[in-house]
């Protein structure tokens, strides 16, 4: 499946491609996690002419460098912007002393628009991402806000990241019953070493016909290959700040590394097909400081794992998830079924309550 090869994203008629392109790194930070001005337009460039049409940034991302590097690489290739599907977030107060600066209140969500809209140099923006939960305004100013901003034709579609399921269900309700704009993904932290997600979002995103948009699918790059039991990774820009992988993280990459080796290709494109294969719509976001980390990354086009394959990954990456979560698998069928098989879910009588008859 080539860039090329588009999903429309979630329920909208918005086509993206399979992998979106992350700019966090587009534009040099004190961090040092970030590239040049040159390096960044390289590797859009390469991601645009290999079909890829779905560009990820947000107000924050190298204090909003990241922004202008797209503005001013769209603006030197007129008519190229109307054909790429733009998404920013909004919630990062980038003015300190600012107590409307940021955060997801009318007066800041409009401010922060009109100042992404400049740094783009662009009049709309395809998608626009609720970056994080704003706890101290009202969900239905926010939904509203936005609604109000679609309508005005500076935003075409919504999405939340990092925000708790029932504060994203609630607000895709509210939106339904009111005619607002609804929510078509979901930004959330996803990956074999990061599932979660699973437990609350994931299922959320299924029913209400939402993609699941992941950000760092290589969990800060300890899937891609490069860390190894007993071996120092040095040349990581991000190794300063994200540590290196737990013993109980090696398993995982441990079994990431045999399939890839069964596949012949790498463990990132073994983590990145695993991704893509979950249920729903599951367009991950790939991030690069050079342009052959994106090149390598895409390699995971061309890798299938088979059923096999998944299942040991599945079962080696499995999350403990959170209360209440565990009764609804397994012991949920138990107790529901008793014993039958019931749409496809079997269930093991359970004892000593339902064999001695005796009903609580």
């Amino acid at each position: 499946m080539p860039l090329d090869h588009y999903l429309t994203l979630g329920r909208s008629g918005l086509r993206v491609s399979p992998f979106a392109l992350g700019a966090m790194t587009f534009g040099e930070d004190p961090g040092g996690a970030g590239c040049s001005v040159e390096e960044s337009e390289k590797i859009l460039a390469t991601y645009l002419d290999l079909g890829g049409n779905f560009v990820d940034t947000a107000n924050f991302y190298t204090n909003g460098h990241s922004e202008k590097i797209l503005g001013d690489f769209f603006a030197a290739r007129p008519g190229r912007r109307e054909h790429v599907v733009l998404a920013s977030k909004f919630f990062t107060n980038l003015f300190p002393g600012d107590p409307n600066g940021g955060g997801a209140g009318r007066t800041s969500i409009i401010a922060q628009l009109d100042e992404t809209l400049r740094r783009l140099g662009t009049d709309y923006l395809d998608l626009y991402w609720l970056h994080n939960w704003d706890r101290s305004t009202p969900i239905e100013e926010t939904m509203r806000a936005l609604d109000d901003l679609v309508r005005a034709g500076k935003i075409r579609y919504l999405g939340f990241s990092n925000t708790p399921a029932w504060v994203t269900a609630q607000a895709q309700t509210m939106a339904l019953l009111k005619g607002w704009t609804p929510l078509v993904a979901l930004q959330v932290e996803y990956s074999l070493l990061a599932r979660t997600v699973e437990g609350e979002l994931a299922p959320l995103a299924r029913d209400q016909g939402m993609a699941l948009v992941p950000w760092s699918p290589l969990k800060n790059g300890f899937l891609s290959g490069k860390y190894r039991r007993g071996t120092q990774v040095t040349d990581s820009a991000r190794t300063s700040f994200v540590g290196h992988p737990t013993g109980d993280e090696f398993v995982v990459i441990d079994a990431v590394t045999a399939v890839a080796d069964e596949l012949g290709t790498t463990p990132a494109a073994v983590s990145l097909a695993w991704l893509r294969a979950r249920e729903g719509t599951v367009v991950p976001i790939l991030g690069a400081r050079r342009v052959e980390h994106l090149e390598n990354n895409l390699a995971s086009l061309e890798v299938a794992l088979t059923p096999e394959q998944v299942r040991r990954l599945d079962e080696v990456s499995e999350p403990i998830l959170n209360y209440p979560a565990p009764m609804h698998g397994a012991l949920r069928a138990m107790l529901q079924f008793g014993g039958a098989t019931v749409d496809g879910e079997a269930s093991a009588v359970y004892p000593p309550l339902l064999q001695s008859g005796v009903r609580y």
